[in-house]
């Protein structure tokens, strides 16, 4: 697996795996915060991690969602 993206909080981890999931692309969230139990407490990001064959797709994605706003639409 690679990591698509690192994120401050698992929150936001979570809000773009979802946008990954809705593609059709699966994905792990690693995070060390206790699954969430301690938010505030991550030793470094909450990462995303994608399989390799999926990495193309995942970034197709994210690029998209990350740099289209609705005034660009």
């Amino acid at each position: 697996m690679v990591e698509i993206g690192a994120y401050p909080t698992r929150s936001e981890a979570e809000l773009i795996q979802a946008v990954l999931a809705a593609a059709g692309v699966p994905s792990v969230l690693a995070a060390d915060d206790a699954g969430g139990a301690y938010p505030f407490d991550l030793t470094g990001a909450a990462r995303l991690l994608v399989e390799d064959a999926d990495m193309s797709d995942a970034a197709a994605v994210l690029t998209g969602h990350s740099t289209t706003t609705r005034e660009e639409q």
